[in-house]
């Protein structure tokens, strides 16, 4: 009963419900598209984005610019289509391109912070930018209704284009073939990731994102093999985990996106005794 009134007594301030708002709408859009990320084996292209969404931060942190947004999308959406494309070229396979964006982006946004920074408290600003300490509790009403209405058109863009989505995921030659235009598709994938990448940033922390994408889609299919069963249970799962960890998060003081993270690795762990049991994981696979 203690627990209940701590909660309804928080509940009485803005910035909970605006974090539990924006926590859900955050999980639900990254599951949608972690599980295309999953099964096109390009689970990590969240971790290097993030990354990217760090660097430009850093750089709108140090022009000064009140609406960091302004930089942190458009450069997370362009790295977001050069990542995708450059990903097929032989010479530069996705993993190895993905990595020197991530290391290089992480580089050099904490290097202009350390050289141009004139922050009192620089520490403490990297540490909430990497692993959203505080930032998903000090969310004005502004940034919740930016929240909303891009998660809505992300929602709605997922609905409208799931057969083509569903296409490109599974054979993109295939899909090629048959008349649909994969390469226009891949793009908006891309762009859509971006949006969610930094969205995600004031949730988790640019470290932490690739948990939003990766864990859901990995804990639903270990109980399902059919993809719209998978999609269904992913984004169950990973709102789940976000209002889970928000509140845990606010009643016992624990890191928010440290939290969250921890819910999701508990929800795989579930899903992945209850595939066990019902014979569609296997513990070991022969060779």
């Amino acid at each position: 009963m203690d627990v209940f009134s701590n909660l309804a007594l928080y509940f009485q301030f803005a910035f909970v419900r605006y974090a539990l708002i924006v926590g859900v709408l955050i999980a639900l859009c990254s599951s949608l598209f972690g599980v295309t990320l999953v099964l096109k084996r390009f689970s990590f292209i969240g971790d290097g984005l993030s990354h990217v969404a760090f660097g430009a931060m850093a750089v709108a942190g140090i022009l000064g610019l009140t609406n960091d947004m302004v930089v942190v999308m458009p450069v997370t959406v362009v790295c977001a289509v050069l990542l995708l494309s450059v990903g097929k070229n032989a010479k530069i396979k996705g993993d190895a391109s993905i990595a020197m964006v991530s290391v290089g982006a992480l580089a050099i946004g904490y290097l202009l912070l350390n050289v141009f920074s004139t922050s009192s408290n620089l520490s403490g600003d990297v540490c909430s930018t990497l692993f959203g300490s505080t930032s998903i509790l000090t969310l004005t009403e502004t940034e919740v209704w930016i929240c909303i209405a891009l998660s809505v058109v992300v929602v709605i863009l997922y609905v409208l284009l799931y057969n083509r989505i569903f296409a490109v995921t599974f054979d993109e030659n295939f899909a090629k073939a048959t008349g649909v235009k994969s390469g226009l598709y891949n793009l908006i994938i891309a762009v859509i990731i971006a949006v969610i990448i930094v969205l995600a940033m004031n949730l988790v922390g640019s470290l932490l994102i690739s948990a939003l994408v990766i864990f859901p889609a990995l804990s639903a299919m270990r109980v399902f093999k059919n993809f719209k069963a998978v999609v269904i249970l992913s984004a169950v799962l990973s709102v789940l985990c976000a209002v889970l960890g928000i509140l845990v998060s606010i009643l016992y003081g624990t890191p928010v996106g440290s939290t969250i993270v921890a819910m999701d690795i508990l929800s795989f762990a579930v899903c992945y005794v209850i595939g066990l049991l019902s014979g569609r994981t296997k513990l070991f696979r022969k060779k």
